[in-house]
């Protein structure tokens, strides 16, 4: 597993499993496979209902605690300077653990800054060890760092060949911010039967996922990748026997579309702020 070094010097697998809709009895069954094929990272969220479980599955591993690194997320609904203090509480709670490694801001909505603050905090007190935002766009996250203490160690957002995000690439770089991938396979879509990723694929014998996990951690993104499939899970770690040329990093950059979101959420949008506060 090869490791991406954090702006406030914390370490960070390259790629971990994510959760996000698994229910219960899934994440209790491919927590421990995911674990025995080398994941470390394991990411959930308030709003996958299922911290609980993940909690479970980690007491139940033999991988020391210190070994592991733990995300979870902070719903909008939640935010606040008070609220947040009291959503870490549950969070920690339910995963049954002493800290977290490290706490997303899920959603660009709502006081996000009186959350950042005592996320600070937290950090300050060693029960946070890194900070971080989901789904910010370049305009949010750049008056976040100009308004606050710390800068935000990830930002995690969708990212796949289709859909690369070169604009928060460019300015997260330039702060140290390190980008986290979710859905990097675009949601099994038209992506990965993509001719140039097909053909990238053939000639190192290898999947089209595991080209595009390769080609997102050999750019320096990192990735959390769902599945419940055992196969799966351990295709999707096994990408660290081999490495792109530059010539097929620059097919790859070049099937980028520009489109924004690429037909996925846009939290610009307030049709997406409208859908998110049904939830609960």
């Amino acid at each position: 597993m090869e490791n991406f070094t954090l702006n406030n010097n914390v370490t960070m697998p390259a790629l971990g499993l994510g959760v996000f809709q698994m229910t219960g009895e899934q994440v209790r069954a491919a927590v421990p496979v995911a674990l025995d094929a080398g994941y470390r990272l394991l990411d959930t969220a308030s709003r996958y209902y299922n911290e609980e479980d993940l909690g479970a599955a980690i007491a139940e591993s033999s991988v020391a605690r210190e070994d592991l690194f733990i995300t979870t997320k902070l719903w909008f609904k939640d935010h606040g300077y008070e609220a947040t203090r009291t959503a870490f509480r549950v969070s920690l709670d339910k995963l049954g653990l002493d800290y977290l490694d490290l706490w997303l801001v899920h959603q660009p909505f709502n006081d996000y800054y009186g959350s950042w603050r005592a996320m600070e905090e937290l950090v300050d007190a060693g029960l946070v060890r890194a900070i971080g935002v989901s789904n910010f766009y370049p305009d949010r996250y750049y008056d976040l760092v100009c308004h606050n203490r710390v800068v935000p160690a990830v930002n995690q957002l969708r990212l796949n060949p289709y859909d690369q995000r070169r604009d928060t690439r460019e300015i997260s770089a330039r702060y140290g911010t390190v980008l986290q991938a979710w859905s990097p396979l675009g949601q099994g879509g038209a992506v990965l039967k993509d001719p140039v990723l097909v053909s990238i694929a053939r000639e190192h014998g290898k999947s089209v996922p595991q080209v595009i996990l390769r080609w997102l951690v050999q750019t320096g993104v990192s990735v959390v990748v769902k599945s419940v499939h055992e196969d799966r899970l351990r295709e999707n770690i096994d990408i660290f026997d081999f490495a792109l040329t530059h010539a097929q990093i620059d097919a790859i950059n070049a099937l980028d579309r520009r489109e924004t979101g690429n037909g996925g959420p846009d939290h610009r949008d307030p049709a997406m702020l409208d859908l998110l506060r049904t939830f609960e």
